[in-house]
């Protein structure tokens, strides 16, 4: 009885921080239309938002929507995309920021007609890489793994089969402001819908491997 009584209360828990996250989390640019349905997020995208950094286009943007929670150490964090893009580069995904400098966006771009896997990584100036696909599609999920000073972003169609599609830099030891954006930077908005967000702690791998050498 002892033993059923603690699972229960952990159950519960565990429950109440899964249905609290979101609300719990905090809007960087918070878009006009917003709302929160258990573990779905919908935003309605703020127009001619974006997130980019001087390099090829000139120019310095920093005002799309982004909620987001704070996280210090390693963690894996996935979300459920989807969204009825419009226009030339609209977009939705995972955001893993340090400060306005030192930036990670990937998920689904919309560039002339087709739909792009995109990440941009920004370190001062912003780069650009696309995995264009050759149909629409309804929902994609993306997954990012940070270790030590990279980090590792993954899609899947199925949320069972995962492909890596960057790896990339991004300073250890400094809390990152991890969560869900989504821009648009051409036209008039549109509507984004993220679900099942999830983050997982994952012990710091120095410390393990300090704890391994000195048992």
């Amino acid at each position: 009885m002892k033993n059923y009584f603690w699972t229960l209360i952990l159950s519960l828990s565990i429950t109440s921080l899964s249905a609290q996250t979101l609300e719990r989390m905090q809007w960087f640019n918070e878009p006009e239309g917003w709302s929160i349905n258990g573990r779905t997020l919908t935003m309605d995208v703020t127009p001619q938002s974006d997130y980019w950094r001087v390099s090829h286009y000139g120019f310095t943007v920093d005002d799309a929507p982004f909620l987001y929670t704070l996280r210090g150490g390693e963690f894996e964090v996935k979300v459920k995309i989807s969204g009825n893009y419009k226009v030339r580069f609209d977009q939705a995904g995972l955001m893993l920021r340090i400060d306005k400098e030192n930036y990670i966006k990937a998920g689904i771009e919309f560039v002339d007609g087709k739909y792009n896997l995109s990440t941009v990584v920004t370190h001062h100036t912003s780069d650009w890489s696309v995995i264009e696909l050759d149909k629409p599609i309804d929902f994609v999920w993306i997954k990012a793994v940070r270790r030590l000073d990279a980090v590792e972003i993954f899609y899947s169609f199925d949320d069972k089969h995962y492909t890596m599609m960057r790896n990339c830099w991004l300073q250890d030891n400094s809390p990152v402001m991890v969560g869900m954006m989504a821009a648009c930077p051409d036209g008039n908005g549109f509507r984004a819908t993220f679900d099942e967000f999830k983050i997982k702690h994952l012990p710091d791998q120095r410390r393990l491997e300090w704890l391994k050498n000195n048992q």
